[in-house]
């Protein structure tokens, strides 16, 4: 019977080992699993530097070494090699492309400036009825089109503004035209009959649409020689369709901080100010990643700073450039509570904290109009300020700043050397 009992607690205490053993390795792939897909394929590294990650993920560049003559920190800015990242240095998790790159210094801003913008065609951003001898129809959403299409044509001709749309759809009369139409990356025509308005004694097509934008937003950064600016860190979109508005000519300005809303749980703040004469630059790209351009002259004088690559963030301590009066910016203390690789979004790279307990006094946290104001960590632009968590607006997103300097350099390459 003794035997038996030993038999019987062998087999329960195997099969107790047996299943925690099954739950360690499941947890196991699955954290690999998990880290390997928030890792992005390629990391770009300042030429003299090794290529590290803080955290549990560690880097071995052990194969790329032994078919390398000299060191992988060594290598020259354009040159590339293979990294393998390891969890604890044990569990291999997927091999990366390090990209070997120049040290880029900009001077960080944290300025308010003016936003003046023309769109790209018009975005089309509500539907609305026209009242007909014969009943409410709308043209135009019969034929398809959409909340967030971008007109770009009626019959052949070029239209930026509400006024033209008018204009030539008033002209047709309420024959058949051709309205070229661009949904996403894809453009293509639709053909229909504009209706003729019994209150309004006009033809329309049933269609609200938007041409222009203006606002104030912070600027991140410019780099010195070329004066090519990056700000906001995130695309300007429509108020009413949340879609990025197609850039066909814009500016900046000067502005000023008038007043401040303060940020409260559930309605996020915002900086009151407004437009001062004069022109700072022009406007070349609106994107996801924020707005860039070329300044007409260097707005003020500013220390150049390294722009860090995003494995040299780090979750801690860090500043914020931001201006809430008038036209200085000051440094402000956050903390950098979580950093995201993941290039899925671009633009929530990092969760930071506002900690500065004299810019928590006057606006709560992060407030609309900061965005775009530049973080500091260890003498390095890590990132600019994009986002605030409405029910919490003490905390908040960031984008990597390497994220806006790849964009601004493409602005750079197509511009006239200073």
């Amino acid at each position: 019977m003794v035997v038996i009992m030993r038999e019987v607690n062998m087999r329960k205490a195997i099969r107790n080992i047996s299943t925690i053993l099954f739950a360690l390795c499941s947890f196991l792939f699955s954290t690999i699993f998990l880290i390997g897909n928030a890792m992005p394929e390629q990391f770009n590294v300042v030429s003299g530097y090794d290529f590290k990650l803080s955290g549990a993920v560690q880097v071995s560049t052990q194969k790329a070494q032994n078919r390398l003559s000299v060191p992988v920190s060594k290598l020259s800015p354009g040159s590339s090699y293979q990294a393998s990242l390891q969890l604890f240095g044990l569990f291999p998790i997927k091999d990366v492309k390090v990209n070997v790159v120049d040290v880029t210094t900009v001077v960080p801003s944290g300025m308010p400036f003016g936003i003046k913008m023309y769109t790209d065609g018009v975005l089309v951003v509500g539907m609305s009825d026209v009242d007909t001898p014969n009943g409410p129809k709308n043209p135009a959403k019969e034929a398809g089109i959409k909340v967030g299409d971008v007109l770009v044509m009626i019959d052949g001709k070029p239209v930026n503004t509400t006024e033209e749309v008018a204009a030539i759809i008033e002209k047709a009369g309420g024959r058949k035209m051709c309205f070229k139409i661009r949904r996403g990356n894809i453009t293509f025509d639709m053909y229909f009959s504009c209706v003729k308005s019994v209150n309004e004694n006009c033809y329309k097509a049933g269609l609200w649409v938007r041409d222009s934008s203006a606002g104030i937003g912070t600027m991140t950064f410019y780099i010195p020689g070329s004066n090519i600016f990056a700000g906001l860190g995130h695309a300007i979109c429509d108020v009413d369709t949340g879609e990025p508005l197609p850039l066909a000519t814009g500016e900046v300005v000067p502005a000023r901080i008038y007043s401040i809303v303060k940020g409260i749980s559930g309605e996020p703040g915002e900086l009151r100010g407004g437009f001062e004469g004069g022109t700072m630059g022009q406007l070349s790209i609106n994107c996801e990643t924020g707005i860039y351009g070329t300044l007409n002259k260097t707005p003020i004088l500013g220390q150049p700073v390294p722009v860090a690559m995003k494995q040299q963030v780090k979750a801690g301590p860090a500043k914020i450039l931001t201006t809430i009066s008038g036209t200085t910016p000051e440094l402000y203390d956050i903390k950098i509570e979580q950093v995201r690789y993941n290039d899925s979004s671009p633009t929530r790279n990092m969760i930071i904290s506002i900690t500065d307990q004299r810019l928590l006094e006057k606006t709560g946290g992060i407030i609309q109009g900061m965005s775009g104001s530049p973080i500091l960590q260890d003498g390095r632009l890590v990132g600019a300020v994009t986002h605030v968590f409405v029910n919490d607006p003490t905390k908040g997103f960031a984008i990597f700043a390497e994220n806006m300097l790849k964009t601004a350099n493409t602005v750079q390459q197509q511009a006239p050397a200073a």
